[in-house]
């Protein structure tokens, strides 16, 4: 384990905090927690946290390029109105599959969303990853996923990483940027651990990647072969997703969860649910806005 200073960002109790995604625009924080259907935007210079409420569980938010932001919603992928707070279902998504939800999702380099599904249950194989496209075409690319997690391409924009958490693997695609087509799929990294299970990742200007171990209370760092580089232990046990920010993007901001925690597990780690930051060393590339 290597030793980095890891900051407090806000003491919150959020359930199930996820999606962390930097706006760049703004120099504020988007995250969600999902079960509470709550959309939050941190602004680390003033500490504000603030939240809209969409009325079912979210798994992930981002800015879209023509107002208000984008988000993947139980029901399917959603707009929401900032200024209202108003929420508009635009893409119903497996409405079918009632037992399932919409989880964790990024926008690839050409402005297309990816977001997967997965059961409520956990139940395995249920779920589903998506591409988005800018005319609000839905496609389902990867089926038999169980809990699809981790979406971020390489800084060149020619490979794709995604976690299905259940497998407890990364694996890596080749990615066409202007068919949003993948191939060449293959395993980058197998996360042996029987207890800590990869959740969301982000990838960094060098090509390392950044994974959040729920149950494993740390981040792994590998490199783009796929090497364990290092291991950033964190005062939580179920950090759920990291992404880079601030001015310079080169803080790593980790959300984390209370849910599932017994009472004696949430007296012993009473940051549960908080907002976490800490310097890397290294820096991050914006993430890219919705265009559709």
């Amino acid at each position: 384990m290597r030793t980095r200073q890891v900051e407090l960002a806000l003491h919150t109790p959020a359930d199930l905090g996820e999606g962390p995604w930097w706006d760049e625009e703004r120099d504020e924080l988007l995250w969600v927690d999902i079960f509470a259907g709550d959309i939050h935007r941190f602004n680390p210079r003033t500490g504000r946290d603030r939240s809209i409420n969409v009325g079912q569980p979210v798994g992930m938010a981002a800015v879209r390029e023509a107002g208000g932001l984008v988000c993947a919603v139980r029901d399917g992928i959603g707009f929401v109105d900032e200024d209202s707070g108003n929420f508009t279902l635009a893409i119903p998504i497996e409405l079918e599959r009632t037992g399932n939800r919409m989880n964790d999702g990024a926008c690839d380099p050409a402005g297309r969303l990816w977001a997967g599904t997965m059961a409520t249950d956990l139940s395995p194989g249920k779920g589903a990853l998506y591409r988005i496209g800018t005319g609000l075409e839905s496609t389902r690319i990867l089926d038999g996923v169980s809990i699809s997690n981790g979406l971020d391409w390489s800084p060149d924009g020619k490979t794709f990483y995604h976690i299905d958490s259940s497998t407890r693997r990364i694996d890596a695609y080749d990615f066409d940027f202007y068919s949003g087509g993948l191939s060449r799929g293959r395993t980058l990294a197998e996360l042996p651990d029987a207890i800590a299970t990869p959740d969301g990742l982000a990838v960094d200007t060098d090509g390392t990647l950044w994974v959040a171990m729920w149950d494993g209370g740390c981040i792994r760092r590998y490199s783009p072969r796929g090497d364990l580089l290092e291991v950033v232990e964190l005062p939580v046990s179920r950090p759920t997703s990291v992404a880079f920010g601030g001015t310079n993007m080169d803080k790593l901001y980790v959300t984390s969860a209370r849910n599932g925690l017994t009472r004696d597990q949430l007296a012993s780690e009473p940051l549960a649910g908080s907002l976490f930051v800490l310097d890397t060393g290294s820096t991050g590339l914006p993430p890219h806005p919705f265009l559709g």
